[in-house]
């Protein structure tokens, strides 16, 4: 995979970092570490500049979300419900518990949304939620923006500084992935067995 990414990139410039990180967001085993680091790493030898750059890896994290915050607003509340009645105990959930999401959402989606972009994986998937609870599209927009420049001008500028040692970089941020991943896959274990507990003791 990586050397059709290189290969994207070398081909179409800007506007190949752009259609990456835009599938990137709606499949995300494609690696956006290896995109943006690679991309800094082009901006030291040839004429594309670290900023376009940013701004053109920005477009493609927007673009994709946009995508997955549509297919949240077409999901409706009620088919989750039936769904998590039915199967929802497996996961120590309830009919109602998508109303009670939707609420807290509302009310913190404009920061989860943010803070979300620095996750892998959770950085495309917490634009389905923000559709699902139909959080105000400027709003979505402006916070899914801010985020994913942040990020974005982070590993584009660690590439361009790190030169032809970019892989390492690259690298480096897999590890970041992996041990992220692994605290979420804790966590969410962790949170299944604690609402397990706190409703048997309600019973």
């Amino acid at each position: 995979m990586q050397e059709w990414v290189i290969h994207i990139m070398n081909q179409y410039g800007y506007v190949g970092i752009a259609l990456l990180i835009a599938i990137e967001n709606l499949f995300p085993p494609i690696p956006s570490e290896l995109i943006l680091t690679f991309g800094g790493f082009m901006t030291t030898y040839t004429s594309m500049n670290i900023w376009i750059v940013t701004l053109s890896a920005t477009i493609g994290s927007v673009a994709g979300a946009i995508v997955l915050y549509g297919v949240g607003r077409l999901l409706p509340a009620e088919k989750m419900d039936r769904f998590i009645g039915k199967w929802g105990h497996v996961l120590g959930l309830k009919k109602g518990d998508v109303e009670r999401a939707e609420g807290w959402f509302n009310r913190r989606g404009a920061s989860t949304v943010f803070f979300c972009r620095f996750i892998p994986l959770v950085r495309s998937l917490i634009s389905i939620p923000a559709g699902m609870a139909r959080m105000r599209r400027g709003r979505f927009l402006l916070y899914t923006t801010l985020g994913s420049a942040i990020w974005n001008v982070v590993l584009v500028a660690l590439g361009a500084f790190a030169g032809a040692g970019w892989e390492r970089v690259s690298q480096s941020m897999n590890l970041y992935t992996y041990i992220t991943l692994a605290v979420m896959a804790v966590g969410g274990v962790g949170f299944v067995v604690w609402i397990s507990k706190k409703r048997k003791k309600k019973k």
